[in-house]
Formats: structure tokens, sequence, C-alpha cells
């Protein structure tokens, strides 16, 4: 028997800023599932089971939180689950749901991410203590930071591409209402003069800390057609995973996400992504990470990623706009941001990104990774039904 075609018929996000203290973390995952519910004109009671994820709970110190979200949820009597794959959760928990309406378990899905950083201090809370971590290293930052420097020495990259991200990246964000930084004054210099944090990482490179959530409605053909709004048809999606460390691994080019790449493609029916694939909602929470992950996922060849950016194919009203959102450079509620590179790649595809909107978008990849560049979860999503 075939899968049964998934489609994203309703998008919903909080405004993601540095402190949500008006609401706890149930109002404010509530807020987006709400969002997403009046986007497809769905009531709770249309909703048949929630997928959950977010990040380590240590961040808030809230263990396994979705046994007291379920209320705020409508998931009360209603099978719940919960997902966790590190920074990639966001992606994993869509795929997850999506596999529920696929296998046909259920006809109607809500999946939700989220994260209130405002009561957590991520950045510590992944500098373990000694003796679990050696002292050498702050954050996420610390850890990536080698991994960067290798990329440059090997592809012989300028040192000035990571500013050209950061500062495309940003201007994004002043399109879109939801993003968390929105930097009216900011020019490539300030960027580019912005405090060293890991080198070559400046302040101006780097992610901030958000306090938000994302949510999407995921159904079936029957509630595709039903839908008030052009839906976004999943056209494939994967998972992969590798160790932290082992022997040959390429922290550069994880092996993991070149996998993954592969085998949406393959389900999507895509042999040139960088001809076939109008936008791409990619995980870049240190601006480097753009032309590092351009050559992963097989948009450029190895050592010609930066040069996609230098050149301007990235931007906006380039060749291939790659976070039009202003991705996780502008906003991070760390659980969420992967969930918001497949929600902001549905809406380029439904025609509703609004300012952002890449003009014709057909089709556009949704990516996330997490822990030490070692799990990878994608989607691709399209305006047209999959072939069956």
């Amino acid at each position: 028997m075939s899968k049964e075609p998934v489609a994203v018929t309703g998008i919903g996000q909080t405004h993601h800023v540095a402190a949500r203290r008006d609401v706890s973390i149930a109002g404010l995952v509530r807020e987006a599932a709400g969002r997403a519910l009046e986007d497809a004109q769905s009531t709770w009671a249309d909703i048949d089971a929630v997928v959950i994820g977010k990040a380590p709970d240590f961040f808030e110190g809230v263990m396994m939180p979705e046994l007291y979200l379920a209320d705020a949820l409508g998931a009360v009597g209603k099978p719940m689950l919960r997902v966790h794959t590190a920074g990639s959760v966001g992606g994993s928990t869509a795929l997850v749901a999506a596999n529920l309406v696929a296998a046909r378990v259920h006809r109607t899905v809500l999946t939700l991410a989220f994260e209130k950083q405002s009561e957590s201090n991520a950045m510590w809370g992944l500098s373990l203590p000694i003796p679990f971590q050696q002292p050498l290293l702050a954050g996420a930052g610390g850890f990536f930071a080698p991994h960067i420097r290798a990329y440059m020495r090997r592809a012989g990259a300028p040192d000035t591409i990571g500013s050209l991200v950061a500062y495309k990246d940003r201007r994004n964000a002043l399109k879109n209402p939801y993003a968390h930084l929105h930097e009216t004054g900011l020019t490539l210099e300030k960027v580019q003069s912005s405090p060293m944090l890991w080198d070559p990482v400046r302040y101006s490179e780097t992610c901030p800390s958000s306090d938000g959530a994302c949510a999407m409605i995921l159904t079936d053909r029957t509630g595709a057609a039903r839908a008030p709004h052009p839906p976004a048809w999943v056209h494939g999606g994967a998972m992969r995973s590798e160790p932290t460390l082992f022997a040959g691994k390429d922290f550069v080019s994880p092996q993991a996400g070149k996998d993954c790449a592969a085998d949406v493609y393959r389900q999507a029916g895509i042999t040139d992504p960088r001809r076939e694939i109008d936008a791409v909602e990619m995980y870049v929470p240190f601006s480097w990470y753009e032309p590092m992950w351009l050559e992963n996922l097989g948009f450029a060849e190895e050592g010609e990623g930066w040069k996609l950016t230098e050149s301007g194919v990235t931007e906006l009203d380039g060749d291939l706009p790659v976070n039009p959102s202003g991705g996780v450079l502008s906003t991070n509620p760390i659980g969420a941001s992967g969930m918001l590179r497949f929600a902001e790649a549905a809406l380029q595809v439904r025609g509703r990104a609004g300012a952002h909107q890449v003009d014709g978008a057909r089709r556009a990849l949704g990516h996330a990774y997490g822990g030490g560049a070692q799990f990878f979860s994608m989607w691709l999503v399209g305006a047209e039904p999959p072939a069956v």
C-alpha cells in the first residue's frame, strides 16, 4: 500500500523575543497552536494526536513538560508523543508527525516545538564542568568555531564571508514580523566591527537567545481538500545521525548530513538541487554555516559554497534564496528553530510568506541540525501534491 500524501494546512508561530514574561510555557505553546488552527480554519476537535518537541529539559529545568502541556494543547485523552534530537528536534518533530499521517495512523496531527530561553541559560547549560569536559570552550560557539576555521582553511575562503551571511539574514528578518531581531540600523561595517566571541565568529554573526514556539497542522488528502488556503505538500523527509566523535569524522561536512539530503532528494525526485529547489530555510546558528551547508547539502561542490554567498546567489532576490525569513541568526528558540525552518519552507510554497516571499517558489527545503553536527532532519515541500 502506498503512503498517504501529507499536507501542511496550518502554520502558526509566536512573535519571538528575548523574554516572554507575560506567559508561561503553556501559554506560549497554546499561542502558536491557536494560530496554526486559525490558519487551517480547524478546531481542537479536529486534531487526532499531538507531537511535541523541545531542546533538553534542563534548559528550563522543567522535566517532561509535555505532561503538563497536554491541557494547553487540547491533547487530554489523545495520543501525545515527545521528540528530542538536540537542535534538530523541531525538524524531527515535524517528521514524526508527518509519518503518522503518511502511515494512516492518524488523519490530522498538530505538531509543535518551543523553547523559553529566558528561563534557562543555554550557553552554560552546554558547557559541561570538569571532569565531563575539558575547560576549552563556552557554549555551542566554542565547539563549532574550530570546525569553521577548518572550513576556511580547506576552502580558501576569505574571512569576510561570515559577515555577508549575517548582514543578509538580519536584513531579511526586517521583512519578517515574527523575527526576534529587527536591527534597522545595521550595516555591513557594523557586523564586521562587532566583538569577536569565538574566532572567527563575531557577536553579530551568532544567533540570539529567544522565547518562542511554532506549530503546524498536518493532514491527509481529505483534510487538504477542506483547507481554506493552498497547502504545502511533503515530497520527502528524512532524519540521519552519527556519533559526536569517531575516527574519520568530517566535522566540516558530516556524512549524516549528506546522507539525509540524498534521501530527501531521492524521495522528491530531485536530481539537481541547485536548479530544482527555489528556496532554502537552512539551520545557520553561526553565519559561516551557510557556505558549509551549501556544500553538505549538494548545492555547491566542496570548497565552492562561499562563492555562492559572496556572489549574491543566496540573497532574497538571488537564484537560490537562503533563509528569506532571517533564519536562526535572527530567531532562535532552540527547540523550535528547526520547526521554524520547516514551517517557513512551507509558507514559501503556499505563497503565504508575506514580505519575505520568494517569487514563484514551488519547491523549498527545510533543514535542521543539532548536537555536535551529528543529528540532521530535513524535508522538501512543494506547491503540488507528490506524484503517486
